[in-house]
């Protein structure tokens, strides 16, 4: 008796879980129970110091909320505001008030390791170079695009975007904040192999609204570490070839090429590097419309014409970067030299130094100065330039 009592009891708890099983809200499940909020703050003084013109300084704050929605039916999406407060608009810092969507894209989870998202969202391929989000200014670059990405095959990552709308670091009513795009980013990059990164890539870039962005650019990428007991030596090389495209009324052909090595002893490391956007003698210069353009070419940003003034003439960047870490505390020191590929245009030389400091899991704070100098006079980049950051992030 008392064991029949007990399979009824039994039964009737497996029926019960068996029926709240079955009773599952798929979108509380969705949109509550495994969804993901994160809060990122980020306070930052800048001052700028451009020699003949003015000195200007600003602070700013950046609040950004994210939210993520669980899987339904391999659905999700994604939701980002973010919201800049200023002390004050100055010209010569780009950072500017605003509040506004940053991403809301939906996303679908495929067959065969497939990721298709549609709507506005961050791209950011291999370091950058061509196709990034401006990390660093308070308004970050995204996309209004549909994109694929397939990682069936091990090592191998395969990208698609077509980008129809560009929302650029530039404040609304600028006439600069979008840019109409019929653009098709495609990046193929292989890890398989130990000693080196492969990547391949086709960005055709048709921008409606500044026919000089839209150009063709095909390249290839490789990068890769050796290490050698104590030591890790890592190096990359990278070409690129660049006409245009789309409604660019000019015709020309420029290449692009990078080599870099360096060398990694315990917390320091040492690089240089050499970087060619090349011109089609003055004719046009080999641009980046869609780079994180900050962290190439130098910390002051004098070189982000992008396809007007000097660009025509081309760049050569030479660099060297040293690193540190101590107690917790990242170090970061550059050099760079640059002149024109045609012309013989002494452009200038900079020199920064960076310091950052991780604490208490969710915080950290940061320095960075910059001083530019030396460039021939009678260029739009000419004026002697120094800039100083100081920064504080909390992420939750």
């Amino acid at each position: 008796m008392k064991l029949h009592a007990l399979s009824l009891a039994v039964l009737a708890s497996l029926s019960a879980s068996a029926l709240a099983t079955e009773t599952v809200d798929p979108l509380k499940k969705a949109f509550i129970d495994d969804s993901q909020v994160k809060v990122k703050f980020r306070l930052r003084y800048e001052d700028v110091d451009l020699a003949d013109v003015d000195q200007q300084n600003q602070t700013t704050l950046r609040t950004r909320l994210t939210y993520q929605t669980g899987d339904i039916y391999k659905l999700f999406a994604l939701a980002e505001v973010d919201d800049v407060r200023s002390t004050d608009n100055e010209p010569l810092i780009a950072d500017y008030e605003y509040t506004q969507i940053n991403q809301a894209f939906i996303g679908y989870r495929g067959p065969a390791n497939t990721l298709a998202q549609y709507g506005r969202q961050r791209i950011l391929l291999d370091n950058q170079r061509f196709v990034g989000g401006v990390g660093f200014r308070q308004n970050e670059q995204t996309y209004d695009a549909f994109s694929v990405k397939n990682t069936e095959v091990e090592g191998l990552t395969a990208y698609y975007a077509y980008v129809n709308n560009v929302n650029r670091i530039f404040p609304e009513g600028s006439g600069k904040d979008e840019h109409k795009n019929e653009t098709h980013l495609l990046n193929v990059n292989y890890k398989g192999l130990d000693f080196v990164k492969l990547s391949g890539y086709a960005y055709l870039i048709d921008n409606i609204n500044v026919a000089a962005f839209s150009t063709d650019t095909y390249g290839l990428r490789a990068t890769g570490d050796i290490k050698l007991d104590q030591l890790k030596f890592n190096y990359e090389a990278e070409y690129a070839q660049q006409s245009e495209g789309g409604n660019n009324p000019v015709s020309y052909s420029a290449a692009y090429y990078k080599l870099g090595a360096g060398i990694n002893f315990d917390a320091f490391g040492a690089k240089v590097g050499y970087e060619v956007l090349g011109s089609d003698d003055g004719k046009a210069g080999f641009i980046t419309p869609l780079a994180t353009l900050h962290a190439f070419n130098g910390w002051t940003d004098k070189f982000l014409f992008g396809g007007k003034g000097n660009w025509e003439n081309g760049i050569v960047d030479t660099h060297v970067i040293l690193t540190a870490k101590l107690a917790g505390l990242k170090l970061l020191a550059k050099y760079h030299k640059f002149d024109s590929d045609y012309g013989d245009v002494d452009m200038g030389k900079e020199w920064g130094v960076a310091a950052t400091y991780p604490f208490a899991k969710h915080y950290s704070v940061g320095v960075k100065y910059a001083s530019f100098s030396g460039a021939d006079a009678g260029y739009g980049f000419s004026n002697d330039t120094d800039k100083l950051w100081l920064t504080f992030q909390a992420n939750y």
